[in-house]
This record gives C-alpha cells, sequence and structure tokens, in this order.
C-alpha cells in the first residue's frame, strides 16, 4: 500500500481536532453545561493546551536605533 503524501498534514488535523474539544469541555463548564470538573483534569486540560496552543504573553524588542532588526513572522501553520 503507497504511504500517504500528507502525513504530516493528517497529524495537524487531529491535533487541531483535539485542542478543539478540550476548548469546548471548558466552554461547556464555564457556562455551566458541566456542573462541576476535578481539579486533575481542569489542571491536565490546561498542560495539554499549552502545548498545543502558543502563549500569548508580551514581548518587548529593543534595539539599536542605528541598526534596525529584522523580524521574520512565524504563523505555526506549515505549508508543506
Amino acid at each position: 500500500m503507497a504511504e500517504r503524501l500528507r502525513k504530516k498534514h493528517q497529524e495537524q488535523v487531529r491535533t487541531k481536532i483535539q485542542v478543539s474539544q478540550l476548548i469546548n469541555v471548558l466552554h461547556d463548564h464555564a457556562f455551566g453545561t458541566i456542573e462541576e470538573m476535578k481539579p486533575t483534569r481542569m489542571k491536565a486540560i490546561e498542560i495539554l493546551l499549552r502545548k498545543a496552543l502558543p502563549d500569548l504573553s508580551a514581548t518587548e524588542i529593543s534595539g539599536d536605533g542605528d541598526a534596525p532588526i529584522g523580524i521574520k513572522v512565524i504563523t505555526g501553520i506549515d505549508n508543506d
């Protein structure tokens, strides 16, 4: 059987689906659909989301006024 050409893409899609399921659980808990959630389950979801989603923390970039800084934008989406 031939190997899949887009195996990496398939893994990315599977990861996105898993992340969206975790977010749905937290959403349901926040809006009262799920009455009670164990602290261990909440912590596990937090750990998994930190691994899958980027942390949106503030970053300050400073440099010499005479030497401009080059910036490269990385989206996290691989276009292979």
